[in-house]
């Protein structure tokens, strides 16, 4: 039997479009999300006895711990994990509040830690965890002061762990994913989309495509690795053209 896959933030975006990418791709797949209108409009569309939904906040241990302790209980032990930051929040340094970084450091930091230790007590044989990020978090963005400091500390913390656990079975990889329409619609401070170097945002479906890769068997001597799922804005950033 396969081992189960848990996407933490899975009720929508790119969350949900990782889960449906899984569950084509035949993992049995729990959903956790802390938002319950979210996640009851998830549980509608997807008619699938190997699926299930789970209302948690994923920055809290305890509620992590009993989410996960459902998931063993309804679909085995767990092989997979994936954990989208969802904190973007645009805003200069000077108006970024000491609030606002801790929101950012719990939502994109701390609640991907707890996963990742709820999923190592939990995991069978092997286990495979990506960490969904932002390209915020690989060089200097105006206005994401926030959201680059917790996106930098998530690619660290994926390079640790899979240094840490590596020699378990275990591997740790992390995705810089670029704008999503989604994304940019709710964000004032984002890239226009006729400046991206492919002239538009990324789909959800593939930063989940990615995401696939990085679990399955063809990744399994990929470890400890940050990638770019960004369109080429990065490197247009990096080489001095405007994007």
């Amino acid at each position: 039997m396969r081992h189960s896959a848990v996407v933490i933030g899975g009720a929508s975006g790119i969350g949900l479009a990782v889960a449906e990418r899984l569950i084509s791709d035949g993992w049995p797949v729990a959903m956790i999300d802390g938002d319950a209108a979210a996640l009851a409009a998830a549980a509608d569309a997807i008619d699938n006895d190997d699926v299930v939904f789970i209302e948690a906040d994923p920055t809290d241990e305890d509620n992590v711990a009993e989410a996960f302790d459902q998931v063993v209980d309804s679909l085995g032990l767990v092989g997979g994990l994936v954990a989208v930051a969802g904190f973007d929040r645009h805003a200069s340094a000077e108006d970024t509040s000491a609030e606002m970084l801790r929101e950012a450091l719990d939502v994109n930091l701390v609640g991907p830690f707890i996963a990742a230790k709820a999923a190592l007590e939990r995991m069978g044989a092997s286990l495979s965890i990506v960490n969904v990020g932002s390209v915020a978090g690989l060089r200097a963005h105006r206005g994401k002061l926030a959201v680059a400091a917790s996106q930098a500390g998530l690619k660290l913390m994926a390079e640790v762990l899979a240094l840490e656990a590596g020699n378990r079975g275990v591997r740790v990889n992390a995705i810089a994913a670029g704008p999503t329409e989604t994304e940019a619609a709710g964000n004032g401070g984002g890239v226009a989309a006729r400046l991206m170097p492919q002239g538009r945002y990324a789909e959800p479906e593939e930063i989940a495509a990615a995401v696939a890769f990085l679990l399955s068997p063809e990744a399994s001597y990929v470890n400890g690795h940050t990638l770019a799922v960004d369109g080429g804005f990065l490197a247009a950033a990096l080489s001095g053209d405007r994007a």
